[in-house]
């Protein structure tokens, strides 16, 4: 029988990445329901030391393959390793970030072990908890199947999925880096450690890494910013996003965008939050000319506070807002960016 929680954590330069850990978060959620053990697979070269934070966000147990194949994401390698660790561990559910990385190779895992997956979803429940079909088998009904329901948006983002696909394992699915909660670290937690063994092969390497190089790009990554300042269709140009990133600035902020700006080219496509962009739950987010479509909202209805800065009283955005200003931004936001100055100035001159 198929059992255990497995996440595949996402590793780069030797570092883990916050998508693995926010998936054992879940995961520990999950095993609330299934109670199965929280199984980090972790994949990569001289990573040991990485693996005691694992344990300290949640994950029972971390399968370490360690081959200086995996040192850099190639796709044949880390497909094989991940294929080799669903045939001896048989996992019942396996989950993926849906980063560049997890929506590379999960799908090439999906159909090398003939199991389905469920892409770039932003929901994870149970059909049934452990307990509810131990009720079901002792009253002598057949076995049920053990479902992990997964949400995705749909049709474009207007409407939300549920999906699933018990009848064959791993059940697996990909989920959007910054929509999952990490758990809080506790440094005491300890786990156990199985170190796997691959077997690689020179063909398995089909590719010839010549030099990998960080990008110098100053900017954080939306999905791990603390505020966040994001203009709509309202900022009205490019050039009007000027206003937006001097906002950002006095506040020592990310720029954000909704996807109608995205698609005028008027900022680059990493900046874009929604359902078709990235998921954010920063302490701050302002949403400023954005008008509030779903497939927007939900990508930041999590924030911690939301501020909304419309022109148009009635625009939806203000429902999810804690605070709702309505007024012309290019008017509002550079005397807000300016008050921001002066508190700051007063502030570390006292």
């Amino acid at each position: 029988m198929s059992k255990g929680i497995f996440v595949v954590m996402e590793q780069r330069y030797g570092k883990v990445q916050n998508v693995g850990l926010e998936l054992v978060g879940e995961a520990t959620r999950l095993k609330e329901d299934l109670k199965d053990d929280v199984v980090a697979v972790l994949l990569g070269h001289n990573i040991k030391g990485e693996v005691d934070k694992i344990f300290h966000y949640g994950a029972d147990k971390v399968v370490l393959v360690d081959d200086p194949m995996l040192k850099d994401y190639v796709t044949e390698p880390y497909t094989k390793a991940v294929c080799e660790v669903i045939k001896a561990f048989d996992p019942e559910i396996m989950l993926f970030g849906a980063s560049s990385i997890g929506r590379d190779v999960a799908p090439r895992v999906a159909s090398r072990v003939k199991t389905g997956l469920v892409a770039d979803t932003t929901g994870l429940r149970m059909a049934k908890t452990q307990e509810e079909l131990d009720k079901e088998a002792a009253m002598g009904n057949a076995t049920p199947e053990r479902a992990l329901l997964m949400t995705r948006p749909a049709f474009g983002g207007n409407i939300m999925a549920t999906l699933m696909c018990p009848r064959t394992k791993p059940q697996m699915a990909t989920v959007r880096p910054g929509v999952m909660k990490m758990i809080a670290k506790d440094e005491t937690r300890k786990g156990e450690l199985v170190e796997f063994k691959v077997d690689f092969t020179a063909a398995d390497m089909n590719v010839e890494i010549v030099e990998a190089v960080k990008s110098d790009k100053k900017s954080v990554d939306l999905t791990e910013a603390k505020l966040i300042v994001s203009g709509g269709r309202g900022v009205g140009s490019a050039e009007g996003f000027d206003v937006i990133r001097d906002m950002a600035d006095a506040l020592g902020a990310e720029v954000g965008s909704s996807r109608a700006c995205v698609d005028a080219g008027w900022i680059e496509k990493d900046r874009q939050v929604g359902q078709t962009g990235k998921t954010v739950r920063p302490d701050l987010y302002m949403a400023c000319g954005i008008s509030g479509a779903i497939q927007h909202v939900a990508g930041m209805e999590n924030s911690e506070l939301i501020i909304a800065i419309n022109k148009n009283e009635s625009a939806p955005i203000f429902e999810v807002a804690d605070l709702g200003i309505v007024g012309d931004l290019k008017q509002i936001l550079p005397k807000l960016a300016d008050a921001v100055r002066k508190y700051k100035a007063a502030k570390a001159n006292s």
